[in-house]
């Protein structure tokens, strides 16, 4: 048997580190795409909607509950299916550790944002909605709390994706 004495990949799209054999442009653009999406939504939801909807007139506490739970179930889904997207993109990809960190963090932090607080906080709309409760939950403030900080990541991810995009020729992986 013969060995394979070929000089590793040098072109140019290699060289850079942009693209590699495991990356595609797909991947590339996708890195940089969903992000900018995800942080949209949790700046249009989060800060936009949610708030605004308790000031419409004729909106109740229990129909603008309703409203938001509707509303952040189907942000939460969207979430997730963009996370999941990122994920993949991130880890077939050559990216740097700085990218896959903030990858990993961000899908952290929504996982416990998804699957910690929310039933919580449904469980604490139930109970407003059935005349239990007044309504007044520290739980929202957390729930606050993991928004803030995927808008903080999202933008530091958007930052480091795009630098990644556009470094010079040989630079290193962010």
């Amino acid at each position: 048997m013969a060995s394979d004495t070929r000089a590793p990949d040098s072109s140019p799209a290699r060289r850079t580190g942009i693209l590699t054999r495991s990356d595609t442009r797909l991947g590339a653009g996708l890195r940089i795409v969903l992000p900018a999406i995800w942080l949209g939504l949790l700046i249009g939801i989060s800060l936009l909607e949610a708030p605004l909807k308790f000031q419409a007139p004729g909106i109740t506490i229990p129909l603008g509950l309703g409203i938001g739970r509707l509303v952040f179930t189907a942000m939460n889904i969207v979430e997730v299916v963009l996370a999941l997207t990122l994920l993949w993109a991130t880890l077939r990809a050559g990216v740097g550790s700085v990218q896959r960190g903030l990858t990993w963090a961000l899908t952290a932090v929504l996982l416990l944002k998804v699957a910690g607080v929310r039933p919580l906080l449904n469980r604490r709309t139930d109970m407003v909605l059935a005349g239990i409760d007044d309504g007044g939950s520290s739980w929202h403030y957390l729930y606050i709390a993991a928004d803030g900080l995927l808008i903080v990541g999202l933008v530091a991810l958007l930052v480091v994706a795009v630098r990644a995009s556009v470094r010079p020729h040989g630079a290193p992986l962010a």
